[in-house]
Order: structure tokens, then sequence, then C-alpha cells
């Protein structure tokens, strides 16, 4: 048998080309080498959007949309609602008994989430606990790879100590995930922060049209060093060569635009007119299918209920092993 993925997005909005770099790619390289499922985490959106459910509901379709226009396929990949499978939330409640509130506070994603969201002073029990949620997410499934960004690698961690945890008390039931890093771990956004994000409004979604795409490239941030086109600039750490990096295929080009930036007789015009080329020759044929996808709102039904019952089959197997260790595995007439 193959072993198996877990990974998955929270629909709070489009999916952008960080999600390309840190996952969506290794998700569709592996689709074929291992049984994969790949959650909606609806529930888990639910945690700082709960006065606005219909957030939630409008964009489940459009994370769909997007995974089928970056080449995820259904039919080697389970997609599924999280929601819909009322075992992750069961697996939840006995996992909370393993972890204390302190390792929460201390858990270095949902601190920064915190502080990146303003939620200092109204953070909810179920914001605290995601990290346990999300543990039950890849153990329910008895996954063995977690592609993830860098920035979920505390996740992971958290659930390899629950996991040791469980299997200490209760026997060898569940398996020990690793995770699974793209090879740019993180995409900075176009202002220049560390990370491309949603929350930030700093992202190129996979569904931004072309004149789109050549708005926020022209927004992007550079070099601050560099004043005037004829100044000599830096390209390392530079985030619109970054882009070109990871996004422009035509080399040559590229090694020209950083001589010429290093050298000071290339504006950064020229320099992101270039690179918004390259972005939209990227995301053509993903934007292309993906209009065709979201016009067929039955096939995206069709492949969340399908995916759904096979994930809950597995779930409801892996719940039976996990109460059976537990010894509340109860008989009642």
């Amino acid at each position: 048998m193959k072993k198996r993925i877990l990974t998955g997005d929270r629909p709070t909005g489009p999916l952008h080309l960080g999600h390309w770099v840190g996952s969506l790619q290794n998700r569709v390289r592996l689709q074929g080498e291992y049984e994969t499922f790949i959650l909606i985490a609806d529930v888990q959106a639910l945690t700082d959007h709960f006065d606005h459910p219909e957030i939630i509901k409008k964009n489940i379709r459009e994370v769909v949309a997007d995974y089928l226009a970056v080449g995820i396929d259904p039919d080697q990949s389970t997609i599924f609602l999280q929601s819909m499978v009322p075992e992750i939330a069961e697996l939840t409640l006995y996992y909370l008994n393993l972890v204390t509130l302190s390792r929460l506070q201390r858990n270095p994603t949902v601190k920064d989430e915190i502080k990146q969201k303003g939620l200092q002073e109204s953070l909810t029990a179920g914001f605290l606990i995601y990290p346990v949620h999300q543990a039950a997410d890849i153990t329910v499934f008895d996954a063995h790879l977690v592609p993830v960004g860098v920035d979920q690698l505390p996740m992971i961690e958290q659930t390899v100590e629950i996991v040791r945890s469980f299997n200490k008390l209760y026997g060898n039931v569940l398996i020990e995930p690793q995770a699974k890093i793209g090879e740019f771990p993180r995409l900075p956004g176009i202002d220049g922060k560390a990370k491309m994000s949603k929350t930030l409004n700093n992202a190129i979604s996979l569904s931004d049209d072309a004149k789109m795409v050549e708005k926020k490239v022209m927004r992007m941030y550079t070099d601050p060093t560099r004043v005037h086109p004829t100044d000599p600039g830096h390209v390392e750490g530079n985030p619109v060569f970054i882009y070109h990096d990871l996004f422009n295929p035509d080399r040559e080009e590229v090694e020209d635009l950083k001589a010429r930036y290093v050298k000071g007789t290339v504006g950064d015009v020229e320099v992101k007119q270039k690179l918004a080329r390259a972005l939209n020759h990227f995301l053509d044929p993903i934007r292309e299918k993906r209009e065709k996808v979201i016009a067929d709102e039955n096939w995206i039904n069709t492949i969340l209920v399908e995916g759904t019952r096979r994930a809950r089959a597995i779930a409801q197997t892996t719940l039976q092993k996990v109460r059976k260790a537990m010894q509340i595995d109860y008989r009642l007439m």
C-alpha cells in the first residue's frame, strides 16, 4: 500500500503564489507516489471567522477550483470537507488531555498569528487549540507526510508530541508524521514582508487576472537603498528578483537584469514589467483551467461529496483503533 499524505487549506480567501511555492507544487508532484488527502479546513477557518461564516461557505468552491486548476487530480487526491468528518472533532477532544495550556501558548505559529490578527484581547479557546485540531486532521488519516510551508513546522512538531504522548500511554497506535517543505520554503509578500499572506493583503492570487497581476507587481517592494534608476542596486534578498528566480523561465533575461541592476543601468519599472509578463505566462494556463472548473458547480460538489465519503470511512477506522486502545470502545445494549 502507498503511504499517505494529509494536507489542506483554510477557505478564508483565494490561494496565492505563496501557497504554490510552499506546498501546492509538492502536492501535485507527490500525488502519484502517495495516497493523498487534502482537506478544506472550514472548521479551523471558523476560529477567527466565526462571526462571518458566509466567507467560509463562499470560498470552499474557490479553493477547490484553485486545487484543480494547478493540477491536483481528484482521481489521485481525495479532497474533502473537514466539518463533514466528525471523527476529527472527537479525536481533538481526546488529544486535549495530552496538551497543556502553556504548551499551546508557546506554539510559535499560534503566537505569530495572534499578533498578526490582533487577537491578544479577544483570543478564543477555539483559536488557541487549533494546533490540536490540526494534529487530529493528520493522525485520523494515518498520514506519513505533510507538505507544508515553513511557518507550519511548529504545528507538525506539536502533532509529533501528541502522537508520542498517546502511543506512550495507550500503545503504538498512531503514525508519527513528517513535514515536507518546498524547495523554496517561504515566498515574501509584495510589500517585502517575510511571508505572502491573505491576512496581510500582500499576495498575488492564483485567480488574479493579468491586469491585477501587473498592478500588484508594480507596487512591489524592491531595494530601499536605491533612489534613482542609475544607482547601483542589490539583488540579494530583493523580492522582485526572488520572484524572477522562481517564476521566470528565461534564465538569460534574469541574469541580464541582475547584472544591469547591480550596475545601475536598468530601472525598477523594466524589471517589474518583465516580472509581470513572466508571472502572467505562469498563471495563464491556471486561470484558463480555473474558469472551466468554477463554471461546473456540479463537478465541484461531486468531488467534495465523494472525497468526504472516502475520507470519513478511513477516519472511522482510525477512531475504532483509538477507542479500543483507550478502552472506551463500549458495547452498550
